[in-house]
């Protein structure tokens, strides 16, 4: 009966895991690879610059959806934490803060989008010292995104060898998920070296499809019981 509780409650800290990691995703799409586009353009700080001030509405959304991949970021972490540390506290811990790194690098993109919103639409009359800055934030942001990359990869490391470890999910999401991991490190060293790899943004693909699984598969099944 206390067996039958205990796994009743795993599942459910499991699905709310599941929840927080989906919303993770979704803001993360649409914050980076559908509203970002539309506001801050690729070595075009000056057209930034005028969608900043023409488009603000949009670039707030675009904050906005920062702000919650950073809350849904850290609450994903905190969630796997409680799931995995009554039987694998080192590996819980580590998983949590890595995740929690996440969240701040993150939350680094999401200070100087609000910076760029603010300068963009300040009262400072000279246009050249906007784009100037507006060009300093634009780097910022990408780069967090880009460095950030060693921690989107290193929470990969612990998620996925606990999966392998205690068995009570497929043991292949768990070597997808550290496939995944390996790609996302790999391919942060490889931009950041400056060699010119044309199939570097694939390295993050077991990543995307380890997380999409691991999502799928806390929502609908949760956790296995424990075999021990």
């Amino acid at each position: 009966m206390i067996a039958n509780t205990e796994q009743k409650n795993l599942i459910k800290t499991a699905r709310i895991t599941g929840l927080w990691y989906l919303m993770m995703a979704i803001t993360g799409i649409l914050g980076f690879m559908v509203f970002h586009s539309q506001i801050f353009v690729s070595g075009n700080p000056e057209q930034t610059l005028t969608n900043l001030i023409e488009l603000e509405s949009t670039a707030r959304i675009r904050l906005l959806l920062e702000f919650g991949i950073v809350i849904s970021q850290a609450l994903t972490a905190v969630w796997f934490f409680k799931l995995f540390k009554d039987n694998y506290e080192w590996e819980a811990w580590t998983l949590g803060i890595w995740g929690m790194v996440n969240a701040l690098v993150i939350m680094i993109s999401a200070i100087s989008i609000a910076s760029a919103i603010g300068i963009a639409n300040s009262d400072i009359s000279a246009m050249e010292d906007k784009v100037l800055l507006i060009q300093v934030f634009q780097h910022i942001i990408s780069n967090a995104w880009g460095i950030g990359g060693l921690f989107f990869g290193l929470w990969l490391f612990p998620m996925g060898y606990i999966v392998i470890k205690s068995k009570r999910m497929p043991i292949w999401l768990g070597r997808v998920i550290v496939l995944g991991g390996i790609g996302y490190v790999l391919s942060t060293l490889i931009h950041y070296a400056g060699i010119d790899f044309s199939f570097n943004e694939y390295l993050t693909l077991p990543a995307t499809i380890g997380e999409f699984w691991m999502i799928g598969y806390l929502l609908i099944f949760g956790i296995r019981p424990s075999y021990k």
